[in-house]
């Protein structure tokens, strides 16, 4: 997996010269996740979900929770078992 880079309201995740990315909102100990996107040649390849797990990831090591606005994020985290927790 290539390295997470959050430009402070966006995660970016580069695979195979395309870049998949996560809009955010923070506020305190919360993670707001208003829109996840993947481009076209990365659709079904599971970037989105690999870009999700290092964002949650990223999140539990800060301490913050997650309230996905984003309806991938909401059914990606509702999925997890290892983040679900991480939903506020």
């Amino acid at each position: 997996m290539s390295e997470l880079r959050d430009t402070g309201d966006r995660y970016e995740h580069v695979e195979q010269g395309h870049t998949s990315y996560a809009d955010y909102r923070r506020t305190d100990d919360r993670l707001y996740i208003d829109y996840v996107y993947s481009p076209v040649p990365l659709r079904g390849t599971g970037a989105s979900g690999r870009l999700m797990e290092a964002v949650a990831a990223d999140a539990r090591r800060r301490g913050l929770k997650i309230t996905p606005i984003c309806g991938y994020a909401a059914a990606w985290l509702r999925r997890s078992d290892e983040f679900r927790d991480l939903v506020a």
